[in-house]
């Protein structure tokens, strides 16, 4: 029925997709995206977003719940843009993302029957991030982006960080700084905080932790510079310290880091000889060695690739108990064409954007005997299994891991050898 406002509509939704919104049909049949609802609810929509093929919508109120629907735990659901499944029950989630994951590697990666596991929960639904990020408000206070806007708002409560953070950053306080981009809190061993502040001025802004038995680093062009403790912080993983540096990548999950280690090593000696320590191993965006610390000893050479300066610093600390392992600086789409190996392993941790073009020809020339392939974006994930399918390569096994509960993201680990 359309409503008195052309742009407000109610509709059935049908499907969850992947980025946490629902979808429906418009009465002139296009499809509708609306966040915060469930498949099986009649909603009322208004029109934020109205393109020729699709529309996207904001929810102005549910007129029909679905049966499962939940209370959500935070006041901020439904305009932060932080979370986007609060308001379903956990183990509907995991069921979700294996069921998106699915369609995406279906419909893009076409692949008929993909060979996808439950997906792997996190002890912890909430509170389980060692890293969180904020923006400043107009008026200094520490926020996050409203949900299809960006425009930031003050956060009173989040339920997302682990709890040491929790009791940290409501005591932060700034003025309005426009240079100041964002400021992160990052979780360590013995609950070891630091602050970093990203900023566009070469120069710290004046803040104090004096009050705050926390460390504090300023990350500009100018690089890092440290304003209290130390510019590292140590984060455990199954019992291995790992130097992580402030303006270095870690998993923000990390019981569910150990999870996704531990699943990788009882899985790749399906594929590939680790006991006789004669393999050589290839970890492209390698960032601070998660993965290498643990493959290292089970493998003749291992070789890193990974852009990041300060990661790089962080691998060689964190790996520098081994005799087997080098590192290359440099991007993975230049540093891949041009190394001369014969690697009987690849593993691969790309960003959201996938594999570049020359990183995915590089591993079809290599042609290594198992590829394993860490990703974070379901979408990117399907196109370059295409490409890999089409290369001579089979998936074998994939395996969505719950790395962020509460909202879309969807992390997995796949493990590919040639086809024939």
């Amino acid at each position: 029925m359309n409503a008195p406002d052309a742009d407000v509509y109610d509709v059935e939704l049908t499907t969850l997709i992947y980025g946490g919104e629902a979808l429906g049909r418009l009465p002139d049949g296009r499809a509708v995206f609306v966040p915060f609802a469930l498949p099986g609810e009649k909603v009322r929509l208004r029109l934020v977003e109205d393109k020729r093929n699709y529309a996207r919508a904001e929810l102005l109120e549910v007129l029909s719940p679905a049966i499962q629907r939940i209370q959500p735990r935070c006041v901020h659901f439904g305009v932060c843009g932080g979370c986007h499944y609060q308001h379903m029950p956990y183990a509907d989630q995991l069921d979700a993302k294996r069921d998106i994951l699915k369609d995406q590697l279906v419909r893009i990666g076409k692949m008929s029957d993909p060979p996808i596991q439950a997906t792997i929960s996190s002890p912890q639904p909430y509170n389980y991030r060692n890293y969180v990020q904020f923006h400043l408000t107009n008026e200094g206070r520490l926020g996050y982006y409203k949900a299809q806007a960006q425009q930031v708002f003050a956060v009173q409560e989040c339920h997302l960080p682990e709890e040491p953070l929790n009791i940290v950053w409501p005591q932060l306080q700034f003025d309005s700084i426009p240079e100041l981009e964002r400021i992160g809190l990052r979780l360590g061993a013995d609950n070891d905080i630091q602050l970093i502040l990203e900023s566009s001025d070469l120069q710290p802004p004046e803040f104090s932790v004096e009050d705050l038995p926390i460390s504090a680093v300023h990350l500009s062009e100018a690089g890092a510079l440290v304003l209290a403790g130390s510019e590292q912080i140590i984060i455990e993983v199954l019992e291995r310290s790992f130097q992580v540096s402030a303006g270095s990548f870690f998993q923000v999950n990390t019981p569910m880091a150990a999870a996704m280690i531990t699943h990788l090593l009882e899985n790749l000696t399906n594929y590939v000889a680790l006991q006789s320590g004669s393999s050589v191993l290839l970890d492209v965006y390698c960032g601070v060695g998660l993965f290498s610390a643990f493959l290292a000893p089970r493998v003749r050479r291992l070789i890193g690739v990974e852009s990041s300066p300060s990661a790089v610093e962080d691998f060689v600390a964190n790996l520098d108990d081994f005799d087997n392992v080098e590192i290359y600086e440099a991007q993975a789409e230049q540093a891949l064409p041009q190394l001369t190996l014969n690697p009987d392993i690849i593993l691969v941790d790309p960003p959201r954007a996938g594999l570049e073009k020359a990183v995915l020809d590089s591993i079809l020339r290599y042609f290594p005997k198992v590829l394993v392939y860490v990703s974070c974006d379901p979408a990117t994930l399907a196109r370059d299994a295409r490409r890999l399918r089409k290369g001579g390569y089979r998936m074998r096994k994939i395996t969505p891991f719950d790395l962020f509960p509460q909202t879309f993201h969807i992390e997995s680990l796949s493990f590919w050898t040639p086809a024939a």
